[in-house]
């Protein structure tokens, strides 16, 4: 059940003469906030389970991985300043970008998570005399949101982000004048999706899980996936975007893509020049054309963020892609918590839930990872609670885009820890309630419909075990 501030537009296409079957690409309202609670029965006249909510955030600094030496951790501590900084038109800002830095999408519960409760992007719009305007999406208590169109004008697949706004009438970007994305006809048309920002807590563990253990992880425990519906793959993405039936591999070596909500980006570095470029309109030596080349609105050479050859640090030779990698793949993983919310033996019982019901079929507790060059991110135990593998999540959660080898309805299995002080759930942050993020991974040809229909059975007392144990991650 939702509240209306988050009913959603159904559009079915259906293409009937082809005998395909249609889908629905469901759009959300612009309040991505949710204060939804279960419907289902009181027990015994008591209490219906609900989300306990966020967990409290102990405000600092984000910490490093254990093990890292002094070198290391200099590092980690120069790309923790890059990730903060905030950039500028002479950095090569724009000329389109969603915002001027990447903690201001990594903020929550700290820098390198996720969207923080206060939209940095709601303000952004105006910053230095900007005249852009906010899209209708944006709200000051909702999600940070990139938007992609699913389709062109001419009807063909979108699918690309953008970005919400421009450098016109902005600070130093004297002469430039674009305009903003048509928003509005994109809404009103129901071909805008969103995508909010994924958190990046332990990324680096993430990374150096071998390709051999997510493929096993993805063949073990096949009766009972079976069972329950689920299939699930590696997203490989291949030469020329043949169709292999694999896993979201990498387009240029066939390796696995794991980083993304659609597993589309196979490293950290990918992930940050691509980031750069896309969200802040900055161009790096991974991604070296400019998004948009308005000669007007060129204020810094290309690339705009390249290797200092004449530095005298070795630090400081980096660009500031490969800091921000760097940053991630230090940063340490979410600390669980063994007694809040609900206590220890509610978080126990969840646990045990979690895997009776079939959760953990796809968010897999842990894996391992290999002789990783960086000692601390060797041979450990790597508790993401996710395969890391695509999944068919049905047509409530279909966004209508396909990326690599992973169509409209499918998405990575988004890793849960940290879940316990996240504020927003889904690819476009539609709800800030678990049980109706729960429940919104049940639709048509969903993988999860019979996980979820377990949860639905479970008596009151139960279902709120297992969402203390979800937000005790």
């Amino acid at each position: 059940m939702t509240t209306p501030s988050t009913r959603r537009t159904t559009i079915a296409i259906a293409i009937s003469t082809a005998g395909l079957l249609s889908f629905e690409l469901a759009i959300v309202s612009p309040k991505a906030q949710t204060t939804t609670t279960s419907t289902a029965l009181a027990f015994g006249g008591g209490s219906v389970a609900k989300d306990p909510g966020p967990r409290a955030v102990v405000t600092g600094p984000p910490a490093a991985i254990d093990g890292l030496d002094s070198d290391q951790l200099e590092y980690f501590k120069g790309g923790l300043d890059e990730f903060s900084e905030v950039e500028s038109v002479t950095d090569g800002l724009g000329p389109r970008m969603n915002l001027d830095s990447c903690e201001g999408c990594h903020r929550h519960p700290t820098v390198g998570g996720s969207s923080p409760a206060e939209n940095p992007q709601f303000d952004f719009a105006t910053k230095d005399s900007s005249t852009d305007k906010v899209p209708s999406f944006i709200t000051k208590d909702g999600p940070v949101r990139e938007a992609r169109f699913v389709r062109n004008a001419d009807g063909s697949p979108d699918g690309g982000v953008h970005a919400l706004f421009t450098l016109t009438n902005r600070g130093e970007a004297t002469g430039c004048i674009i305009e903003q994305p048509d928003f509005a006809t994109a809404v009103a048309n129901h071909n805008v999706i969103f995508r909010i920002p994924t958190p990046t807590f332990g990324a680096g563990l993430m990374e150096a899980i071998p390709d051999a253990a997510i493929l096993a992880n993805a063949a073990g425990n096949s009766p009972a996936k079976s069972a329950l519906g689920i299939r699930g793959r590696a997203n490989f993405q291949v030469s020329g975007r043949t169709i292999s039936g694999q896993t979201n591999n990498n387009g240029n070596d066939g390796t696995v893509a794991r980083f993304g909500w659609k597993a589309q980006n196979k490293s950290l570095l990918l992930f940050s020049g691509e980031a750069y470029n896309v969200e802040m309109g900055i161009s790096n030596e991974l991604f070296q054309t400019e998004r948009d080349e308005t000669e007007s609105c060129q204020y810094a050479s290309v690339p705009n963020d390249h290797t200092n050859m004449s530095a005298t640090e070795p630090f400081d030779a980096l660009s500031a892609a490969e800091k921000f990698a760097i940053f991630m793949r230090f940063l340490a993983p979410p600390t669980p918590s063994s007694k809040t919310p609900g206590g220890k033996p509610s978080i126990d019982s969840g646990r045990s839930l979690f895997n009776s019901t079939g959760c953990a079929l796809c968010h897999t507790p842990s894996m391992q990872t290999g002789n990783a060059s960086v000692p601390a991110l060797a041979n450990k135990t790597v508790n993401l609670f996710s395969d890391l593998l695509i999944h068919d999540m049905g047509v409530g959660l279909s966004d209508g885009v396909s990326q690599g080898q992973a169509g409209p309805r499918e998405f990575r299995t988004a890793p849960l820890w940290g879940l316990g002080q996240r504020l927003f759930f889904l690819h476009d942050g539609r709800t800030s309630d678990l049980i109706a993020a729960i429940r919104a991974h049940r639709s048509m040809f969903s993988e999860a419909n019979d996980v979820v229909s377990n949860f639905n059975t479970l008596s009151e007392k139960s279902k709120q075990d297992l969402l203390n144990f979800l937000r005790s991650l």
